[in-house]
């Protein structure tokens, strides 16, 4: 299946990432990560709810669900012909590259930053979800950038531990689909382990 060319249609979830051209950096220091985050809330949010997301290097991950059909059309102002996977389509265009612009004039770099199109996968399988979740928290600490994920700020996992007002993460749904927030912790320690033993025990197949 070419994932590039998956359509973003309504009530549906995905794993979107993306990484730098040919692996270079996307963010360069502090400052980049929250502008990031502040463009993704002003052009894709209106049209998705947000799960998780971790911001590394030269990498983005994010797991979002489409909202439905009547949402996105009440969301668009223009444009009401083209279908609703158009919309969020263009929308994830359209903050990727606003995103670009902003990078190349502060740092004097011309071209495209990241590479295109945009990688995205659905989700359709509710182990798989929870799998996800974790595996989005915990990138930092299999690319080496912390010890350990929890340590790491520029993920979605703390906001998942203190209660923010100002979050654009659908919180309670995610907490609630784990059990609670001690249960949505203990799956991601459970998880954390198995994959350290299974690193640690790797040499046991050379």
């Amino acid at each position: 299946m070419d994932i590039r060319g998956t359509q973003l249609h309504p009530d549906t979830v995905f794993h979107i990432f993306n990484r730098g051209i040919n692996g270079a950096p996307v963010f360069y220091e502090e400052k980049n990560y929250n502008y990031f985050l502040q463009q993704y809330a002003r052009y894709v949010y209106p049209f998705v709810e947000t799960f998780a997301y971790c911001l590394l290097g030269n990498h983005f991950h994010l797991l979002i669900r489409v909202l439905s059909e009547d949402a996105i059309a009440s969301a668009t102002n223009s444009n009401k012909e083209k279908p609703c996977y158009w919309h969020v389509s263009n929308a994830f265009s359209s903050f990727l590259q606003s995103y670009t612009r902003a990078i190349n004039k502060m740092y004097e770099r011309t071209g495209p930053l990241f590479e295109s199109p945009f990688k995205r996968i659905p989700v359709t399988e509710e182990a798989y979800f929870s799998k996800l979740v974790t595996y989005i928290h915990q990138n930092p600490s299999k690319h080496g950038l912390t010890d350990d994920y929890r340590d790491y700020p520029h993920s979605s996992y703390h906001a998942y531990l203190f209660e923010q007002r100002n979050t654009k993460l659908n919180r309670a749904e995610v907490l609630e689909w784990f059990g609670g927030e001690k249960e949505f912790t203990q799956f991601h320690d459970d998880q954390y382990r198995q994959t350290k033993l299974s690193l640690d025990e790797s040499w046991l197949l050379e």
